[in-house]
């Protein structure tokens, strides 16, 4: 079976962090889409204490910091693969396969890869922002406890 280019980095751009896209490379045998999809559910469950504790939860934090990874871990590869030249991406993925069957990329897999970096860098910018907020509030916090 032909692993396409196209289907493994439309799963990594639609299914951040799920790992589904190295499922589809390697099957259930892959060590990574473990690890990214245990993440994404720990950042689920992250979420979860965050907003139950009004965002004063540091395991919340903890575990919503391991979902992120685990999203942005999954956009990189996306960009990372995507942009791969097709005679290597064959190599490793598809060896053997005939001339006539070769993986040619077009539009589509380089639309992946550019909003995979286009939401990549948002969902980055807007989780340090969020994240320097919190702390610096903490820090405002924490001081008028002292002053008191």
């Amino acid at each position: 079976m032909k692993n396409s280019k196209l289907i493994f980095c439309a799963l990594g751009f639609f299914f951040p962090g799920t790992g589904f896209n190295c499922f589809y490379l390697q099957g259930f045998k892959s060590f990574w889409a473990w690890v990214q999809f245990i993440a994404f559910l720990g950042g689920i469950a992250g979420w979860g204490l965050l907003k139950a504790a009004h965002f004063h939860s540091a395991p919340g934090w903890v575990l919503v910091t391991f979902g992120f990874i685990a999203m942005e871990a999954s956009w990189l590869t996306t960009i990372t693969f995507g942009l791969r030249a097709d005679e290597k991406w064959d190599a490793q993925f598809n060896p053997g396969i005939e001339e006539v069957k070769r993986t040619r990329s077009g539009w589509p897999v380089i639309l992946t890869v550019i909003f995979s970096l286009v939401f990549g860098a948002g969902v980055m910018m807007t989780f340090l922002a969020v994240s320097f907020e919190q702390f610096f509030i903490s820090q405002i916090y924490e001081a008028k406890k002292l002053s008191q």
